[in-house]
């Protein structure tokens, strides 16, 4: 803290009227009591962490609701039964929808693909619940780009599977091969024969990629089985107009796959309670970050109360002093919010080789969330404690 004689002379010394010279002074203030403002870092650094490593995760698990429509990218369209919501909430469609759809105008192709859930066996005796997709026989089309280890010839081999590369991992601890293993799914022989390179489900469950044949005999159910028809439109049709022709053609649900993932986003969104789970810890760190910051920034000005008069009483304006609170918030607030981001760096890079945590990135609209957040805290703090300098009087520090 700056003595009032100090102040004055270091005022009057770098031009009472110049706002740098103002700036100058209120940034010694500010750093002149180091308590309160390491203080007021904590309490900034703290809330940017929070609210941007928290909308972080958000963000980056409800996207996983669109894995399914991702993970195939040769796609344009996926068709379904009308109540059919996501890649996991599905309903059978009969095996004449496949030529129903390949007789509209404007399909270039269209294949099955079949989705399921299942109880797999390991050769240990261990049950774990996996989905298991049944990929065109013929083209492969519905599998993942690229392969972890191994190729997408080897399901031409006897009771092939592919795993996905997250699912290998929950499955198989890291000193044994998930490739050759042995499962046993609805009585009948797997055998892991590669690791594919997928975008994690929503559950993050285990997923194996087989041929749409062999998937039939290992998720036997009722008499319609196809859960989609995958399409690609002709070039030079636009998938949204092809999507309405296959609508009235058929009768059924026709979406883009940015329209299909969307739909796998909006229904984790409607059906969960992750959206209010993390609303409510975003909505703590602004609130910590108001207690913090406004309790330290109050003790602050009020400590200064003399030095804020001294200014008045030599012809500092209440301007002038607003100006040199917002230089300290700002101040405060760049620096805080620069460590509360490079935190959430740090974090997102640390859990980078957990399966859990795989594909996970920073959005740009997140730190620009935090940074409006920061702003208001501070604005709203720095307005608190502005109340009590600009009533001071000049001729109370001289008493």
């Amino acid at each position: 803290m700056l003595p009032i004689a100090v102040s004055v002379a270091e005022v009057e010394r770098r031009n009472i009227d110049g706002p740098a010279g103002m700036t100058w002074i209120a940034i010694r203030m500010l750093t002149g009591d180091r308590q309160k403002f390491y203080g007021l870092l904590f309490g900034i650094a703290f809330s940017t962490l929070l609210i941007t490593q928290q909308l972080t995760i958000f963000v980056n698990l409800i996207e996983r609701g669109a894995s399914g429509a991702y993970n195939v990218a040769t796609a344009d369209i996926w068709v379904m039964d009308p109540v059919s919501r996501t890649t996991d909430v599905n309903f059978p469609l009969p095996a004449t929808a496949l030529d129903k759809v390949r007789g509209v105008p404007g399909v270039s192709w269209a294949v099955p693909h079949l989705r399921a859930g299942a109880s797999v066996r390991t050769a240990d005796g261990d049950l774990e619940g996996v989905t298991v997709i049944g990929v065109d026989d013929a083209t492969l089309i519905g599998l993942p780009k690229s392969m972890v280890e191994g190729d997408f010839a080897a399901l031409d081999n006897p009771d092939a599977v592919l795993i996905d590369d997250v699912g290998a991992t929950r499955m198989f601890p890291p000193e044994i091969s998930p490739i050759g293993q042995r499962l046993e799914l609805n009585d009948r022989r797997a055998i892991i024969s590669g690791i594919v390179d997928a975008i994690p489900s929503f559950t993050s469950q285990v997923v194996l990629y087989t041929r749409y044949s062999r998937a039939l005999g290992y998720v036997p159910g009722t008499r319609n089985r196809m859960s989609f028809v995958l399409v690609k439109a002709v070039d030079g049709v636009p998938p949204e107009a092809l999507t309405q022709r296959i609508t009235q053609a058929t009768g059924l649900r026709a979406r883009t796959r940015d329209e299909f993932a969307r739909d796998g986003v909006d229904f984790i969104i409607e059906n969960t309670g992750i959206p209010l789970n993390f609303g409510i810890t975003v909505a703590l760190g602004f609130i910590v970050g108001v207690a913090i910051v406004g309790l330290t920034f109050s003790l602050f000005i009020r400590d200064n109360i003399k030095q804020f008069g001294a200014l008045k009483a030599i012809g500092v304006t209440n301007a002038k002093i607003r100006r040199m609170v917002a230089a300290q918030a700002g101040l405060v607030g760049l620096i805080g919010y620069g460590l509360g981001v490079l935190g959430t760096i740090a974090f997102i890079q640390g859990f980078s080789a957990n399966p859990t945590f795989k594909g996970f990135y920073i959005p740009w609209q997140v730190p620009l969330i935090s940074l409006v957040a920061v702003a208001i805290i501070l604005a709203l703090t720095g307005w608190l404690a502005l109340r009590s300098v600009l009533k001071t009087e000049p001729a109370a520090v001289f008493r």
